[in-house]
């Protein structure tokens, strides 16, 4: 399938991607257009919206990937978006992606599609899983029906996509002529829909000749509200009342309950058409799955499993390159530089920013690359894997615990990636409060920015543990943040806990292209920070460390003076020092930035090694030697989980690098208790950037900065203290 994107283009046939959650959609537009998608928000909003044009014979098509939604009476923020994009920007055709494995609850959104009116094509995607289980479906049968074309794909394989592909063309030469069947919702409402229709044709209301009358009619009947506001029918409502009275009278007056039966009667009289399965049904691998997976007893202890595989994997796996990277930014990258600048008579404090502010800071950042991929790759897997709705509908109870269910743990889960898209994605909660409460303990989540710190801390005091660690701090976080939701639940938050309704989608195995795509998507933005963010903030710390001009002593530099104000707050914490209290100032910006600083800080200390001769060739091979040894080092890593990540020649070196100055300044007690500090202290300025987008005021990042930063204090105490008396402080 030869298409090529392009980017200026005269006559465009736009397309609506629209489906359920899970029901493949994203994966079959990204094989259509590839990774080269247009991702950007959509207006006015912070939602990602997906979109590509491309070339398909002499027709240009422009896909326009629409939220997840299961309805067109939507709740949620993206299902509102789907909805009003449909109904607004009137495409030419809509593309229904539909799971062919659980076909009558997809059909329930393909019914309210038909009804507005614009061309649909039902794309049956995950065919060959149906096929699988034996399930035979009736193609012809459906198009008759429901009056749609019916083609079936299987977005992972890319098959049945150019057959789509060629159905949408139809639509720009109008040589597809088939009309959509109404559907029969029974003489009562049937009658109140031609009633309804009658009065909006007679109505001085200007509606647009593309919105569909009987769609508008049927949503009028529900009591759409937020389509009643929309078209100005708010002045009208009495009239459209009296038309419903008899059904109104007939079922206690809730229409948009038997609007919506009446739909999911029609989804299932069409799935009993057209489905067949076989007589003796087998237990599906799913079930016999989650019949372990979703035990009462088993469900959490095989959660916390899972994680501790995914840390420890994590952590061995990137462990080597983190050394390799490190070896080259501190070893050629930084001598290469420095030799450069001398070379062209550059002054005294543009090599000291560019070695000991932007490289040791940036570089050192950058050097944790491995470990954020790695981390956003076992994590993608997981969700592409069915798994992670399972974490979150096991770890239901426990959120009803604290007013909250098992939905809130999606937004907490995204924040093991990063905590700013875990703030937006508390939008799908209906309820205010559960959106606000969820945001509040977001920021316990140990986002991929604070690794570097883990990881620096773990390699020197904890390297034979690393796994378990960090899986002690992974679950510290998630503990203190149901602890912290219960408080914030008896307090600011009263009131009862919401029922939890959410899909858990079949277990599959996710395509190596797909984990790629979206294992880039994630952590690419880390890329980003360090290459703009970091950046930045580097130089900013370098001035700090560097005024007064020409200070001789970093502890007398603006940074170190603030430092030594803060220190005495940490000293019963174990890290009263002004060089960890700097970091940790500079750590309210981004948490990547703490490594930084503490590499600035230290430079003088790491820099103390005896300088050999410089060869490039050397540098070369160094650099090449080093990445076969790190690429050999994961591999036995990865067949040996429950062993020790492989130490390279760089640690074994000992004293002459930022490792070896952090093991003189730190016990392994300090060290321990401050990555628990840094796990659980102030959210980024960044995240609360995104408070204020998504609440409207900065009131509730102050509420988390100051119920962070104490809970960090009280929980680094506990730890420091308590392994002090049992004589740990060594």
């Amino acid at each position: 399938m030869e298409n090529t994107l392009i980017e200026n283009t005269l006559k465009t046939l736009t397309v609506a991607v629209a489906g359920n959650p899970n029901s493949g959609k994203s994966t079959l537009i990204n094989a259509i257009a590839g990774s080269r998608l247009h991702v950007g928000n959509w207006p006015g909003v912070t939602v990602e919206k997906k979109e590509a044009i491309f070339k398909k014979g002499n027709q240009t098509i422009k896909l326009v990937d629409l939220p997840g939604t299961y309805s067109l009476s939507p709740y949620t923020q993206e299902e509102i978006i789907a909805r009003d994009y449909l109904i607004n920007e009137n495409p030419d055709v809509i593309v229904n992606v539909v799971d062919a494995t659980n076909l009558e609850r997809n059909l329930y959104l393909t019914m309210q599609l038909v009804e507005l009116g614009i061309p649909v094509i039902l794309a049956l995607n995950i065919f060959d899983e149906c096929e699988q289980k034996g399930y035979k479906i009736d193609v012809k049968k459906i198009e008759k029906m429901l009056g749609v074309k019916v083609i079936p794909t299987i977005a992972t394989q890319k098959a049945g996509l150019e057959n789509l592909l060629n159905e949408i063309e139809l639509f720009s030469s109008k040589r597809d002529n088939r009309v959509p069947v109404i559907q029969n919702y029974g003489s009562d409402i049937e009658s109140a829909i031609l009633q309804i229709q009658e009065f909006l044709k007679t109505s001085d209301m200007k509606i647009s000749e593309d919105v569909n009358k009987r769609w508008l009619s049927l949503k009028l009947i529900e009591g759409d509200q937020l389509v009643i506001n929309e078209f100005g029918i708010k002045n009208h409502e009495e009239i459209i009342n009296k038309t419903c009275t008899h059904l109104t009278k007939a079922h206690d007056g809730d229409l948009e309950s038997l609007i919506t039966d009446a739909r999911y009667s029609l989804a299932t009289g069409l799935t009993r058409e057209v489905l067949s399965k076989p007589k003796l049904k087998k237990v599906e691998l799913t079930d016999k799955i989650d019949r372990i997976v979703l035990n009462k007893y088993l469900g959490i202890p095989i959660f916390l499993a899972a994680m501790w595989l995914v840390f420890k994997f994590t952590f061995d796996v990137a462990n080597p390159f983190v050394d390799w990277i490190d070896g080259v930014t501190a070893g050629p990258l930084s001598r290469w530089i420095t030799i450069l600048l001398v070379s062209i008579s550059s002054p005294e404090w543009l090599i000291s920013l560019a070695t000991e502010g932007i490289i040791a800071g940036v570089g050192f950042v950058l050097v944790f690359v491995p470990v954020i991929f790695a981390m956003m790759f076992f994590i993608t897997f997981l969700e592409g894997s069915g798994y992670m709705a399972r974490a979150a509908f096991v770890m239901d109870k426990a959120m009803h615990g604290i007013g909250l269910h098992g939905k809130s743990f999606i937004p907490l889960l995204l924040g093991f990636g990063c905590n700013v898209p875990s703030i937006y994605a508390t939008r799908t909660l209906e309820n205010k409060k559960d959106k606000i409460l969820t945001s509040l303990i977001v920021p316990f989540m140990s986002c991929g920015a604070r690794l570097p710190v883990y990881v620096v801390f773990i390699a020197v005091f904890f390297q034979n543990s690393a796994g378990l660690i960090l899986w002690l701090l992974y679950t510290l976080g998630i503990v203190v943040a149901v602890l912290s939701g219960l408080l914030l639940k008896k307090t600011l938050f009263k009131g009862e806990s919401p029922m939890f309704i959410m899909e858990l989608p079949p277990y599959r195995m996710p395509t190596w292209k797909s984990l790629m795509i979206h294992t880039w998507e994630k952590g690419k933005h880390f890329l980003v920070k360090a290459g703009t963010y970091i950046l930045a903030v580097s130089i900013f710390v370098w001035f700090l460390l560097n005024l007064p001009w020409g200070v001789e002593n970093k502890k007398d530099s603006l940074l170190g003076l603030a430092g030594q104000v803060v220190a005495p707050v940490l000293e019963p914490i174990g890290f009263g020092n002004w060089e960890a209290a700097s970091s940790l100032i500079t750590g309210i910006i981004a948490k990547e930035i703490v490594v930084g600083s503490m590499a600035e800080i230290y430079i003088d200390e790491v820099e103390e090694e005896i300088q050999e001769e410089v060869s490039f060739a050397n540098d070369l091979n160094e650099i090449g030697s080093g990445f076969v040894n790190a690429v050999q080092d994961a591999g036995i890593n990865v067949f040996s989980t429950f062993g020790i990540a492989t130490i390279s020649a760089e640690e074994e070196e000992g004293q002459d690098n930022l490792k070896g100055v952090i093991k003189t300044k730190f016990t392994p007690l300090a060290a321990f208790s401050f990555m628990v500090f840094v796990l659980l202290y102030m959210p980024c300025i960044i995240t609360g950037v995104a408070y204020k987008q998504e609440f409207g005021t900065w009131k509730w990042y102050w509420v988390a900065l100051l119920n962070g930063f104490g809970t960090a204090w009280i929980f680094s105490l506990l730890v420091y203290q308590i392994g002090s008396l049992f004589g740990l402080g060594g």
